[in-house]
């Protein structure tokens, strides 16, 4: 996931020390009648390296890119959320090079008279591994308050390419200011399996809302605890400049997203999530997460800390169980293989905000790259973003953790 405030790029622009007059030299601490110090040309000079071989997958000239998923069979879907660009559909899915609306256009109008049955503003998209497309839709364009009864869970049958279930999220899991984020899904417990979904409310407030996907019941987990909340010690720095929300009348505010990124291990039965504003991975059991019985301090006290991983948005897992994150501060993708340590798969200037994050069944990672941090909003309303934004993909030889 996630867009939610953006920032201001400073430039110091000097004057050659010959074009300055003598007192000023003098001023500097520079006797008159001192020879300029004049630059000199290097032909090779150390710089910060790029590695992980980087594959261009889609560009996207238009809306800004969040989710992304790959299929059992190859195909790719991408997701835009309503912002504030111009988005003329909401869901798309890669087709020879283009992007086109998903299932159909009718659907990603976005009419606010049908938020349950229109896609309104949709934060990611999930291919479940057994030929349906799920579609996480926010119902809430701009970061506003959530549309009444358009935050939902959608499944798209990727056969007939039709809707065939939508789960609208019940009102005891929604909260004024719930973002729902992402999702991941788990087909080995109850009648039809569970959701479990990521709030990233921009209030800094997060938690885990976990979906019955047969009687579409919910509840809400870890709401307000600090591993999925925003870490109140937490200063993001990327492309050099601290990342707060900046107003164009010079107001500014911190940058206070809550739990994000989402991953599921092979097994079903250790969610990993971090919160977008924290460096942090932490991780629960799921049994716990969906008893009934246990209350909310027994569900906190079986969140166990990871460790930092650097700062992310989305998470993955693979089926050998190793974890995957973007770092959006150091433009570098990470990897966690199981009782290891973090390591930087790929670095390159190129992955400027790596959000969503897809195993395919070639092998590859696929993340989006959206120029995040260059948004308006973190930039007294300059939109710093250079078009295109891009789909990439690195090899990393693992399947996707199963789901079924």
């Amino acid at each position: 996931m996630s867009a939610f405030h953006p920032f201001i790029r400073k430039a110091l622009i000097a004057a050659p020390l010959a074009a300055v007059a003598p007192a000023s030299i003098a001023a500097l601490g520079m006797p008159a009648g001192a020879a300029p110090i004049k630059p000199i040309q290097v032909q090779h000079q150390a710089r910060e390296k790029a590695y992980g071989k980087l594959e261009t997958v889609a560009i996207f000239h238009d809306a800004m890119p969040t989710g992304v998923t790959v299929t059992e069979t190859g195909r790719i879907f991408v997701n835009f959320p309503r912002w504030g660009d111009d988005v003329p559909f909401t869901v798309g899915e890669v087709r020879g090079g283009k992007v086109v609306a998903y299932p159909d256009a009718a659907v990603n109008r976005g009419d606010a008279g049908s938020p349950g049955s229109q896609f309104i503003s949709v934060q990611s998209v999930v291919a479940d591994g057994r030929n349906h497309l799920w579609v996480l839709d926010t119902a809430a364009p701009k970061f506003g308050p959530p549309e009444a009864g358009g935050a939902k869970l959608v499944a798209v049958d990727l056969g007939t390419n039709k809707i065939v279930k939508t789960i609208i999220f019940p009102p005891n899991v929604m909260r004024p200011q719930t973002y729902v984020n992402d999702v991941r899904f788990d087909f080995r417990v109850g009648k039809a399996g569970v959701a479990y979904v990521t709030d990233s409310s921009l209030s800094g407030t997060g938690g885990i809302i976990i979906v019955d996907l047969d009687s579409g019941t919910a509840v809400r987990r870890l709401t307000g605890d600090r591993s999925t909340s925003a870490d109140p010690a937490f200063v993001a720095v990327v492309e050099g400049e601290t990342l707060i929300g900046r107003n164009p009348d010079g107001t500014t505010s911190p940058f206070t997203v809550a739990s994000d990124g989402i991953a599921l291990s092979p097994d079903g039965k250790t969610l990993y999530f971090s919160p977008l504003s924290s460096r942090h991975l932490y991780s629960v059991p799921t049994d716990i997460l969906r008893d009934p019985n246990a209350s909310d301090a027994q569900v906190a006290a079986a969140v166990k800390d990871l460790g930092e991983k650097g700062a992310s948005d989305g998470l993955e897992a693979d089926a050998n169980g190793a974890v995957y994150a973007g770092d959006y501060e150091r433009n570098s993708i990470r990897k966690l293989r199981p009782g290891g340590q973090w390591e930087t798969i790929a670095h390159d200037p190129r992955i400027l905000w790596p959000d969503t994050m897809s195993i395919g069944p070639d092998g590859y990672l696929y993340f989006t790259v959206n120029q995040l941090h260059r948004q308006p909003g973190f930039h007294a309303g300059k939109d710093l973003r250079q078009k295109p934004y891009s789909l990439f993909r690195i090899r990393i030889d693992s399947a996707p953790a199963p789901t079924h």
